[in-house]
């Protein structure tokens, strides 16, 4: 069996990769238990050191990382700069804040001592997706490393590469086998989960893989962070800031064409303004340049696969059969590529596919609400609960409304993105576990109680 990078501009075949064999993968495995003897008994500060070391790697070949993210996935070229700029800045958060936050909490009991200790759990597997094929891995990989664990990468298998120059750019800062990418099929991906040398999971992904990666890990009881899919709310009262809502809300949905599990999915717009902002929104959306992810002028590329094009299409199609109404794009460009034209979806409702599905392209679906509090049924009324947004200018019942939203993160007057110094998960359907900050950090630790008598 083979992986193919496949270039979604003009979806031809880039590179082709043999999947690794059994023995191969056995070999990875003991590779990462021997390493994990030595990782784990690294100091820390030697540890966000190297850490360090791969920030600095990161922005010294910027250029030629972004290009890899532009080939195979599609993403715009300045976006892909932005989004190893990001890992680099993540890279030299955890460097900086590792030591303090991995070091004994002495907590007061009836012991004479009595502490908590933040010890790594061993062989950490990582099962990450496609579209930010660099960001999403080193959000895992970097806390994890840093509390002394090691990894094993399963990446997307429609960005081989990137799992390979990953795994080289870690080579290069830390001990060889502390990050091993394994191209590998779902089917011994399974297997790997199995194995007893793996201790936990992490995966980024669909509800759907994250339901069956976390049967298999319940199974063996084996401690797993999911992060999964979104249809976040991003709603508009009527004394928001119109101008700015608008101007945020198109790039929170258009960029990456739209393939983000905390884009803004749903614009739930209070009665009072909903012309205001859809005309808002038709005038940015329409001016959206749709082209090349290698100029620098193009605002949306390609998405990712062809089949995911065609899927969003049958999205909007589905719901256009059922009541919605198409004011911007709606089909796609007449020529070859994974390309789909910005669109903007009007009057829908529950029931439609734009409504209940994860749309994962570059649709903004606006839904119609009666007042604040019917707006609110509407943002709750999903399976998942990663992000939501609310524009409003009154702070306060914005605050009181954002603390009723079932979501893992609400950001108020601003687009929902995720921040080395926050938090970052959901709940429901769109998963549990937290990465990030140093809740993140402390996910991939065995908090050991200590007492002394």
């Amino acid at each position: 069996m083979r992986l193919f990078s496949i270039n979604p501009v003009d979806n031809k075949v880039v590179k082709r990769f043999p999947t690794m064999r059994d023995r191969a993968i056995e070999d990875c495995l003991k590779n990462a238990v021997q390493e994990f003897e030595l990782w784990k008994n690294t100091p820390v500060a030697t540890r966000c050191r190297a850490l360090k070391a791969t920030a600095d790697a990161l922005l010294t070949e910027k250029q030629y990382f972004a290009s890899i993210i532009t080939l195979e996935m599609g993403k715009p070229n300045k976006e892909a700069l932005a989004e190893i700029e990001k890992c680099a800045l993540m890279c030299a958060f955890y460097a900086e804040k590792a030591g303090a936050w991995l070091e004994d909490e002495k907590v007061a009991s009836d012991a004479s001592n009595s502490y908590v200790a933040y010890e790594p759990l061993g062989v950490v597997l990582g099962i990450m997706p496609w579209n930010f094929p660099f960001w999403q891995v080193l959000r895992f990989a970097v806390p994890a490393l840093a509390a002394g664990n090691v990894v094993l990468l399963k990446h997307a298998p429609n960005v081989p590469q990137c799992a390979l120059v990953i795994q080289n750019l870690f080579r290069k800062t830390l001990p060889a086998n502390c990050l091993q990418a394994l191209l590998i099929n779902e089917r011994k991906t399974r297997r790997l989960l199995e194995h007893p040398a793996v201790k936990m999971v992490s995966l980024t992904g669909s509800d759907k893989a994250g339901s069956e990666i976390a049967a298999i890990a319940g199974k063996y009881i084996k401690k797993s962070v999911m992060e999964l899919g979104g249809s976040d709310p991003f709603i508009v009262l009527e004394d928001a800031n119109l101008k700015s809502a608008a101007a945020m809300a198109v790039k929170s949905r258009m960029q990456n064409a739209g393939q983000s599990c905390i884009a803004a999915k749903r614009f739930i717009v209070v009665q009072e303004v909903k012309e205001q902002f859809i005309d808002m929104l038709a005038e940015l959306i329409g001016k959206l340049k749709l082209g090349n992810p290698m100029e620098e002028l193009t605002d949306v590329g390609p998405m990712a696969r062809e089949d995911l094009a065609r899927d969003v299409v049958r999205q909007i199609n589905q719901s256009v059969r059922r009541g919605a109404k198409v004011i911007v794009g709606g089909n796609r460009p007449p020529w070859k590529g994974a390309f789909v034209n910005p669109t903007l979806l009007v009057d829908v409702k529950p029931g439609m596919p734009a409504f209940d599905e994860e749309v994962f392209g570059p649709v903004a679906s606006v839904i119609v609400a009666k007042d604040a509090e019917e707006a609110i049924l509407l943002a709750n009324k999903t399976v998942y609960g990663l992000g939501a947004a609310i524009w409003s200018e009154d702070l306060e019942k914005a605050t009181r409304l954002a603390k009723r939203i079932n979501a893992g993160s609400v950001f108020i007057n601003g687009m929902v993105k995720s921040d080395p110094r926050l938090p970052f998960g959901g709940v429901n359907r769109s998963g549990y576990g937290r990465e990030l900050s140093y809740h993140g950090l402390r996910e991939f630790t065995n908090m050991k109680t200590m007492w002394v008598g």
